[in-house]
Formats: structure tokens, sequence, C-alpha cells
């Protein structure tokens, strides 16, 4: 199914996963024993499976001279979205990128998710470092997202990047990002929130926002959003606190506010961080679903076990 027609057809809020491929050269057990864990817990409509560019770098060789060499740190994604498809029986939604990949990878990317019949994409720009690289070609990139969902829509018309008669159609549902606190390179909400209504315009589904730690912001996004004519669903996107290191990092890498309340109460037992995110979480998560979100996003990545504890209290609720 498409992600649009789970949350059309839900009679209660869903609640769905973003995991990350393994790094190249592992296993993919871990990510089984993962999933293990939370379809015994609870059978989620479907799971994001990010996406991630080659990146270039300068490496010293065994002769002492310097070789470019170009590396995806985590290849897999399709083939790993294919293995949910038909070890769970569960939509699997790959994300795909601007940064760093060609038109026509992006096509080719497209092409090959319609044969193993997966229709869920998630387009987004992607951060730029400045290392992503094609791996292939010399093509053109998609600049921002919403050049992005115009190529999937395009598919979706049978128009490819080339003229090819009879054309197969595609028909994918795609899934954009959205940003409670605005996207940082913004140079405020209602600009960003502009630019978010495009790429519904342009043929976006649904939106999933980037995680946040204050309600509030989410319930005035959304607000904005609906006196914008955003009308499709907007997801709430969760990450669990579980180290004190991430009163660091998260602010620095996502942009993200996190309250004070919060940040106090890791600051006075930062032995107990986890549990005191658990918590957090739990809080979140009902008062979300109280007041009307279509589902939680937890963004859990390689670790379910602190959200399987949160769910575990929504069930019971």
């Amino acid at each position: 199914m498409k992600v649009i027609e789970h949350y059309e057809e839900a009679t209660e809020p869903l609640i769905s996963f973003e995991i990350i491929p393994p790094k190249r050269g592992g296993s993919v057990k871990v990510i089984f024993d993962s999933l293990d864990q939370i379809v015994e817990k609870v059978h989620p409509p479907f799971i994001d499976v990010t996406y991630h560019a080659a990146e270039s770098h300068v490496e010293e060789q065994k002769d002492g001279t310097l070789k470019r060499v170009i590396r995806r740190k985590r290849p897999g994604t399709i083939g790993l979205c294919a293995a949910i498809l038909h070890r769970y029986n569960i939509d699997p939604v790959p994300h795909l990128i601007c940064e760093g990949f060609t038109k026509e990878e992006s096509e080719d990317a497209l092409i090959e998710l319609n044969y193993l019949g997966i229709h869920n994409v998630l387009a987004i720009r992607g951060d730029n470092n400045g290392n992503q690289v094609p791996m292939h070609g010399s093509g053109t990139s998609n600049k921002y997202a919403i050049d992005l969902v115009r190529q999937i829509q395009d598919m979706n018309r049978g128009d490819y990047l080339e003229d090819i008669v009879n054309a197969q159609k595609t028909d994918f549902c795609i899934g954009v990002a959205g940003y409670p606190e605005k996207h940082f390179e913004a140079p405020n909400l209602d600009w960003d929130i502009q630019r978010l209504k495009e790429k519904v315009d342009a043929g976006a589904d649904y939106v999933v926002t980037q995680m946040f730690f204050d309600n509030e912001a989410y319930f005035s996004f959304v607000e904005k959003c609906r006196d914008n004519g955003i009308n499709v669903p907007i997801v709430p996107g969760l990450k669990i606190l579980r180290t004190p290191g991430h009163l660091k990092t998260l602010p620095r890498y996502f942009h993200l506010n996190l309250p004070d309340e919060l940040t106090s109460e890791v600051d006075a037992n930062p032995d107990n961080v986890e549990q005191i995110g658990v918590e957090w979480a739990k809080k979140q998560s009902l008062e979300l679903i109280e007041n009307g979100a279509p589902g939680i996003h937890y963004y859990i990545m390689g670790n379910p076990g602190s959200a399987i504890d949160v769910i575990d209290y929504l069930q019971k609720k």
C-alpha cells in the first residue's frame, strides 16, 4: 500500500520508524534483529530507510602517493527495502536525496524500486558537507527537494529524462520533510512553510517532520501549514534522547531547540539520561496522539529499545 493510503484508512494513529543501512561491509543481521524486536511489539505499516550519497576523499596509498577515492559508506538502501517488503510484509519507504546524485541516477533508482513493487519514497534535498559526489556520470542533479518531487511526478505521468515510446507510468507516493522550527537555511518559518506548500502543490502526498522535543513547535507548525493551504497529513517525527552528548550533537546537526526542563533534568542526572529520554518521549507521544496527530514516526536508526519502551506505554493507555 501507499503511505497516504495507510493514513487514509487508519482507524487509530499509526506508529512508524526510520532506520539507517549498515556501514559498508557491515552485517544486515543487526538490522533484522532490530526489526524483529519492532515487529514483535507492533507491526508498523511502513518503515523508512535512509539513503546516502558517495563521498570523495583523498587517501594516502602504500607508495606514499595521494589518490582521490569515491565511496558510499552506507550502500544498500534499495536492497534493504526489498528485504523489508518480502521478509516482513511491511511497506518500505526509501529516501531519495538530491545531494550527490544526478537526475539519471535518481531515475535509475526509481526504476529499480518500481520493478521491486516499492511505490513509496521520501524526497529530500539531503545535507551538503561538500564531499558528496555522484557515483556515475556527470549529469546535473536536482538542486532542491521540489525538483526531485517534480521528477518523480514526471515519471508517474510516464515522462522520463529521455523520450521513450510507450514508457511505463510509475505510481509513487511521495513524502517530503517539514521543519517545525524551520530549516536552518530558511530566513524564517513563514518563508519555510511557503517552500513546503510548493512541494505539496508539486505533488507531495504527506509530510514527515524533522525531530523536535517541544510539542508546541509541532502544533504551531501544523496550524500555520493549515492556514497556508497545506492539507496533507503532517506526521510528527520523534527521536528519543539517549546520551548526555545528545544535548550538544542534536542541536548542532539538526538545528533544533531542546527545552530547558529536559536539559536541566539531564544535567542533574546524567547517569539516567536514557530513562529521562524515554519518559520525555512518552509524554510527547501521548500528547501528540491525544491532540490529533495522525501517528508518530520514530527515528530509531539502529536502536529500537527506547522506542519499544515508549510504545509499551502507549499501548497500555
